[in-house]
């Protein structure tokens, strides 16, 4: 008898991975995180609508200033979103080689566990620069590593203040970051959610699904 972890046995459904990387550094403080906050419960607000994709999108949360796992993931049916505090720098590099890691051990307990899942994504927010010691130029190749082999899919999204410059050369060519309109947040989740929903009904190993940002960020030049 095959024996697996109970989480799959319980929910055996397909996963659509997802890290929000969110940065909680002390510039966040004030509005930007509680609209930050507002945006989480709202992502789980709508993705939970959909009874198929609140089994298959599984999230985790990293936050970085300093870098902690918030979230480990877990289904959006069990997903309780967090109120975040900002706190300490931008160890910007840091956290996304931690969040690579994380879905790497995330895609083998797949795996183990006969699991199939989506290409997963990975959500960069921040409004700052990273730290002047932070390793994010080595994050960044591993960022592009992995895109060109189809590892996962790299978002990056700045709020007001955020090094757009730098943010391009960690996003795909083909995937430039967008600069978050004002602190919309919660328009920018559903776009995630609506995403993740239409992700979760598609064929595993199929064409990538991203609905166009309308309306909540720009690319900037």
């Amino acid at each position: 008898m095959v024996v697996g972890q109970p989480e799959f046995v319980e929910n055996p459904e397909n996963r659509c991975p997802v890290i929000l990387l969110l940065d909680t550094s002390s510039s966040m403080s004030g509005l930007p995180l509680e609209a930050l906050n507002d945006g989480l419960s709202a992502f789980k607000a709508a993705v939970i609508e959909d009874e198929q994709a609140a089994l298959r999108v599984d999230v985790a949360i990293v936050t970085f200033g300093p870098v902690q796992l918030i979230q480990d993931f877990v289904t959006i049916d069990q997903f309780m979103p967090p109120q975040l505090v900002a706190n300490g720098l931008t160890p910007m590099g840091e956290a996304i080689t931690y969040a690579l890691d994380l879905l790497e051990k995330r895609k083998t307990a797949y795996r183990d566990n006969g699991i199939q899942y989506y290409r997963p994504w990975v959500f960069l927010i921040t409004d700052g620069a990273p730290n002047r010691d932070s390793p994010w130029q080595q994050a960044a190749q591993q960022i592009k590593t992995a895109e060109e082999q189809r590892k996962l899919s790299f978002f990056a999204v700045g709020v007001q203040g955020a090094d757009m410059e730098t943010l391009r050369q960690i996003a795909p060519a083909d995937r430039p970051p967008l600069l978050l309109n004002g602190l919309d947040f919660r328009s920018m989740f559903q776009w995630l959610s609506d995403s993740m929903v239409r992700v979760s009904s598609s064929t595993v190993g199929g064409e990538m699904v991203v609905l166009p940002p309308v309306g909540w960020g720009q690319i900037t030049t």
